[in-house]
């Protein structure tokens, strides 16, 4: 069976790269593991012509050829806009890809893949569709018309996956849409993984964020607990990691707090240099509003960090009672207690490190392939002659 998989992720050519084409975050990962299951794979992607940022990853995979689209312009709402004009000159080359397909997989929220289902859709083309928000959040109108598109499609060939988990279905009106999990590592990685040092009394305490720096990611409340755990004489540094709108604000809160000798900026890195940041730390702190399945949370655990964050989503099944705590209190004091609490039980503090990498294997790409293979071959049949 011959793939199509259409996206809006962002891409650069790349010299360097099997393909010509290099990206960032977990979709090349997912992208060279998807390949696997079919005769071959197309990617359609806008690319950019401007100089690739720090941190991308080469696209590869199977029998993997990348097509280009030109970038929409703009964000937000100027984006939106900007797409009226992108179309006429774009949805002719969706349609062609989608035509020449056996089958058509697309990552939403996002406007490319969305164009992409409907072109899929109108010619009845099997459609394999992962929503990789949160599911069921939708503070915009736009966000509530998508889950209610997808609740009216998801059946027969048509597969949904919602990126997350818990015990009840996404969907109370449409049992077909079903959880996945999300993650950028394989059982290889996983396992080259030394064993975590446990940390010990009198050791400094090193706390780590990593994520697109964004309001709803509350990073400032993290800046905010250092700098009352400084004011208890707790040493504890930290490292944030990624960029964002707000990367400006965060450094001017913690020059204001007087904390910037001890938290480090390190911006947007690669995958590799994300987990030897991660490996450096003891704790991960993500005091989120809102997520879909977190990889980062997940490489956090695999790397044995215990996690801080907030009950929402796929996290409390992540956490569970052994791998961290769960914020009842979002606020720079609740997350100043949580540290003091596995600064002074150091026992739980340990078994926590040790579990965290027990629960990570739990999730590896092998694992993720299988459960959409098993879906897949469900409703279309076997996808490879």
């Amino acid at each position: 069976m011959k793939l199509l998989i259409v996206s809006h992720k962002p891409c650069w050519r790349s010299a360097e790269s099997p393909s010509g084409f290099a990206t960032d975050g977990g979709f090349p990962f997912q992208v060279e593991t998807l390949s696997e299951l079919f005769e071959s794979t197309e990617i359609l992607v806008p690319v950019t012509n401007k100089t690739a940022p720090p941190g991308t990853m080469p696209l590869k995979g199977w029998n993997l050829k990348i097509s280009p689209l030109k970038q929409p312009r703009g964000q937000g709402f100027s984006r939106k806009i900007g797409l009226i004009f992108w179309l006429p000159g774009n949805f002719p080359s969706i349609w062609r890809a989608v035509k020449r397909a056996e089958a058509v997989h697309t990552p939403i929220p996002g406007d490319v893949g969305f164009f992409a289902a409907l072109a899929a859709l109108a010619q009845k083309k099997p459609l394999f569709i992962r929503y990789c928000g949160r599911w069921g959040y939708a503070p915009r109108l736009t966000k509530r018309l998508i889950f209610l598109f997808l609740e009216k499609i998801a059946g027969g060939r048509n597969i949904v996956l919602a990126t997350g988990g818990g015990e009840q279905p996404p969907s109370s009106r449409n049992p077909n849409i079903q959880w996945i999990f999300s993650t950028s590592l394989c059982r290889a990685e996983m396992e080259a993984i030394p064993a975590r040092n446990p940390w010990r009394q009198g050791e400094r305490l090193r706390l780590i964020s990593v994520a697109r720096q964004e309001p709803g990611k509350n990073t400032d409340l993290i800046i905010q607990a250092l700098a009352l755990l400084k004011e208890k004489g707790k040493e504890i540094e930290l490292t944030i990691v990624g960029g964002g709108s707000e990367l400006p604000r965060l450094m001017k809160l913690a020059w204001e707090l007087k904390l910037e000798n001890k938290v480090e900026f390190r911006g947007h890195l690669n995958h590799n240099d994300v987990m030897r940041a991660l490996y450096q730390a003891h704790i991960f702190c993500f005091p989120t509003r809102s997520e879909g399945f977190p990889k980062a949370a997940l490489e956090a655990l695999a790397c044995g960090l215990p996690l801080i964050t907030t009950p929402v989503s796929v996290l409390p099944k992540l956490v569970g009672e052994d791998c961290g705590i769960l914020l009842r209190d979002v606020s720079p004091q609740g997350i100043a207690e949580a540290v003091l609490g596995l600064l002074e039980d150091e026992t739980r503090f340990q078994k926590m490190q040790i579990s965290a990498q027990a629960r990570a294997k739990e999730y590896t790409l092998e694992k993720w392939r299988e459960e959409i293979k098993k879906r897949l071959d469900f409703a279309w049949g076997s996808l490879k002659k």
